[in-house]
């Protein structure tokens, strides 16, 4: 059901877990099947240079999870934001049709978190 590199990522995630700050922390989630992910990330230079994942959810979101720290590693703002959801396919080995969801999980998190990114909390 699952392919080669998805079980991987699954059983052997990569860069699990949250950053202090300053990293950016986002949080989104899926309410169709409640699976959530927490994304963290440090920025320098306009470059992810170190980022971590926590998701809650099936095989396929944890996969999808660890799968996408590794494309975001090192890119800048504007190239994460470029990542699509066959990026994230590509790097578990293709996702049936009932598990598409998870790169779909995956991106809105990019998504939320180069937002925040752009718009920093104004300090007072």
């Amino acid at each position: 059901m699952y392919s080669k590199k998805l079980l991987d990522h699954f059983q052997n995630p990569r860069h699990v877990g949250e950053l202090p700050p300053p990293a950016l922390k986002v949080e989104v989630s899926n309410p169709a099947c409640g699976d959530i992910m927490r994304l963290s990330a440090r920025f320098e230079d306009d470059r992810i240079v170190e980022v971590r994942y926590l998701t809650r959810g099936c095989t396929a979101s944890i996969a999808a999870g660890s799968a996408l720290t590794e494309l975001l590693q090192g890119k800048t703002a504007k190239e994460a934001a470029r990542l699509s959801r066959a990026d994230v396919e590509g790097v578990v080995g293709g996702l049936s049709a009932e598990s598409k969801h998870a790169a779909v999980l995956a991106m809105d998190a990019v998504r939320v978190l180069i937002k925040a990114y752009k718009n920093p909390p104004k300090s007072r």
